[in-house]
């Protein structure tokens, strides 16, 4: 069964960055094996740039599911109480309609009209 190491591999691209780097600064009469040192270092410091940019990345992440969370369950919240307005307003016609037939059934039996 593998195992996993726990180190992590470098990528090459951060190998050839940090050598580039070292060379870029590297001083006259530096030997070889100073210069990957050199080299090392930096590499070492690209890579915990690279973890902690990783980690806040995630932490951001985290503070965003969550309000995104608190807004969804807020909205819930706030949709469930509201009435709709058309249960209101639909009484108002039937009840226009049946007053003006009582008022028009009363004048017509007051007037005479009806035998």
């Amino acid at each position: 069964m593998a195992r996993y190491s726990k180190k992590e591999k470098v990528s090459e691209q951060t190998k050839e960055e940090s050598m580039a780097l070292a060379k870029g600064i590297q001083k006259p009469g530096q030997t070889k094996e100073q210069t990957k040192l050199v080299a090392q270092g930096i590499q070492k410091g690209i890579e915990l740039y690279k973890k902690q940019h990783k980690e806040k990345s995630r932490e951001l992440d985290k503070k965003l599911r969550k309000a995104k969370d608190v807004l969804i369950q807020d909205a819930s919240v706030n949709e469930a109480p509201v009435e709709s307005p058309t249960s209101k307003y639909t009484l108002l016609p039937w009840a226009l309609l049946v007053l003006s037939w009582l008022g028009f059934a009363g004048f017509l039996y007051f007037t005479g009209a009806v035998s």
